[in-house]
């Protein structure tokens, strides 16, 4: 969790970095959905613990970066109830993922992404697009499911050994959750 000021301005808790991304819009399924990504300065902060991090996001990259976004929750959404991604959404995230040029090393043990200096912010999202072309087209991607937590619908890959996951965190929506229950007894 990224806080500023003792105010939460991203959850990180989804083992699927695309999914995280996509999470920077909050409570999709509630009256009123947040938007975590409302400048590009909040952009820069989330790269930033996503450790992705760039020196600057100008306006025009932040319009890509939240296309981007909203083109993997969608085609997310649609590989949960087994349909085909949009086209137009399989577009971006293709052109996302050829557009930037990162470079994966292995350092200290670790794997780490290097973006380039002259475009660190597409690199970042090709990184991004990368990772949800991955998980939406993989062997796992029976897997992934939207959360069914009040007014979350954020998506998350159902690793538990029964495939019955219902939420996107049990820190979060499953407590919730749990505590709406024991309320209501």
């Amino acid at each position: 969790m990224v806080t500023v000021e003792g105010r939460q301005l991203f959850r990180l808790d989804n083992e699927v970095l695309a999914f995280r991304f996509t999470a920077t819009l909050s409570d999709r399924a509630g009256a009123a959905p947040r938007e975590r990504l409302s400048s590009g300065g909040r952009l820069k902060l989330w790269l930033h613990a996503a450790e992705l991090g760039v020196p600057d996001v100008s306006p025009a990259e932040l319009q890509d970066a939240l296309s981007l976004r909203e083109a993997i929750y969608r085609a997310g959404l649609a590989v949960t109830t087994a349909r085909r991604p949009d086209p137009g959404d399989v577009a971006i995230l293709n052109g996302a993922a050829t557009a930037g040029q990162p470079r994966l090393a292995l350092e200290n043990g670790l794997a780490v992404w290097h973006l380039g200096e002259q475009a660190p912010v597409r690199d970042a999202l090709g990184v991004l697009a990368a990772d949800a072309i991955h998980v939406l087209g993989g062997p796992e991607r029976d897997r992934i499911r939207a959360c069914e937590g009040p007014g979350c619908a954020g998506l998350f890959l159902d690793t538990s050994r029964g495939a019955n996951r219902r939420w996107c965190s049990m820190n979060t929506c499953g407590n919730r959750v749990k505590k709406a229950r024991l309320a209501n007894k």
